[in-house]
């Protein structure tokens, strides 16, 4: 049988398992992901409330560089200032409504509403009015320069919060920025951008990625390369995590492969080994792929230093609260952002984008285009687009008469985390008057 070891030691991400907390096992009810009234709560007492990714620093690097993105009915406008600041603003013209900007992203100096020109300089106050004797009540530059949002930085992503009370970004990550800066996030590249419209709610999709008892049965393939059994689940404040072991394979295929198979094979001879070389038993593959990556690093262009063997070849796999799920490898990380459906508790937007460790001497290449799709318009790849396949009919049997809630298993406790702080936020423990 398999025998994950993990390593405990100074170097890289904090390893030691978390205390456990007791969340009780009543069921989660079935209104959450269906009710039209419970979608209105989480916006005016949770996504109202607390810190979301915007977009990547990369994405707007120079002055006047801006990028709009969408939660709930509200169009936000981020722009990177003179001063070298990026801002978020409502995207939205204090004269007739129109929005200011209503491309995707773009280049200006100021911010010019196309409607009837009035402009905005990029720290969003309003520098020009046509016809401005018109008015006779005046057009107060306080009033009626664009509203800001608290905008903050941190692992090469801009955050916002609509909450102006809201307690700093930091202080609202909790351990995450101490776990993960040793993977310099603000050093990786974007190599994917995508994003689909779902037909699902947003947490049916974030509770897809908080727990591995799925794999067996809708990611099969993934047992010849992943330990779906051996997982240590860390409970935070308001954040959580699993580990899992990769490079390795699934107790529930009983006793030691008799030949590596070929999904480790592929990766090993993407590395530079050669599988066919390899004399131990497959159990032995992670470890040895650690040690490999750990004496070649140098060969391979990446510096491992500040990462534990273990991070050479698992899944710290995180959930930063509300909907950012990021499984981090190494050399890579995959980032999904679920963000709600304006309207339709059946439907969310799931926002994909991957990056990658840039190898020493690499150019960093120019970013990906921002593809846009409907459910099944186009792949993401075997595993998710298993998930993509599976998730509406989820959807489906949430909204059954017959069907009162989710009844969730020890290993699926992530999921109930996640409902515990949603819920805190629901009932006012972390209420901040905007």
């Amino acid at each position: 049988m398999v025998a994950v070891v993990r390593i405990k030691d100074s170097v890289g991400t904090v390893a030691e398992k978390a205390p456990e907390p007791d969340l009780g096992t009543e069921l989660i009810p079935q209104e959450r992901y269906i009710s039209r009234d419970f979608m209105q709560l989480e916006w005016d007492r949770m996504w109202t409330k607390v810190w979301l990714i915007g977009c990547r620093e990369e994405e707007i690097p120079d002055t006047g560089d801006y990028i709009t993105t969408e939660i709930g009915n509200e169009s936000l406008l981020i722009v990177r200032g003179e001063d070298g600041k990026a801002r978020t603003f409502y995207n939205v013209c204090n004269h007739r409504g129109n929005q200011v900007k209503f491309d995707k992203c773009g280049n200006s100096r100021t911010l010019q509403c196309a409607y009837h020109f009035w402009e905005y300089d990029l720290t969003g106050r309003l520098v020009n009015v046509p016809d401005e004797e018109d008015f006779h009540q005046g057009c107060p530059k306080d009033v009626l320069s664009l509203k800001e949002i608290r905008t903050d930085v941190w692992g090469g992503f801009v955050w916002y919060n609509l909450n102006p009370d809201a307690e700093p970004l930091m202080e609202y990550l909790g351990v995450v920025p101490a776990h993960l800066e040793a993977y310099h996030f603000e050093k990786m590249v974007m190599t994917l951008n995508v994003t689909m419209e779902w037909d699902c709610n947003w947490k049916t999709s974030v509770d897809a990625f908080n727990e591995v008892y799925h794999v067996q049965c809708i990611h099969p393939e993934l047992l010849y390369d992943n330990d779906d059994v051996d997982v240590q689940i860390d409970l935070y404040e308001r954040h959580n995590r699993y580990l899992v072991p990769f490079h390795t394979y699934s107790p529930r295929l009983g006793e030691d492969l008799d030949e590596v198979p070929e999904i480790i094979a592929s990766k090993m001879t993407a590395l530079g080994m050669n599988p066919d070389e390899f004399k131990g038993r497959v159990s032995e593959a992670r470890r040895a792929i650690q040690v490999f990556k750990r004496e070649n690093q140098e060969a391979l262009g990446v510096d491992y230093s500040e990462l534990n063997d273990d991070q050479l070849t698992d899944d710290y796999h995180y959930n930063i609260f509300p909907n950012l799920t990021l499984n981090i490898f190494a050399d890579r990380m995959m980032m999904f952002r679920q963000r709600p459906h304006e309207s339709d508790p059946n439907k969310m937007y799931y926002d994909v984008t991957m990056y990658a460790r840039l190898k020493k001497g690499q150019a960093r290449p120019p970013l990906p285009d921002h593809e846009q799709h409907k459910h099944g318009g186009r792949s993401l790849g075997l595993v998710l687009d298993q998930d993509s396949v599976n998730l509406p009919h989820v959807q489906k049997g949430n909204n059954s008469s017959a069907f009162k809630g989710l009844h969730i298993s020890h290993q699926e406790r992530r999921i109930r985390h996640m409902h515990k702080t949603l819920m805190d936020y629901i009932n006012g423990v972390y209420a901040n008057d905007a």
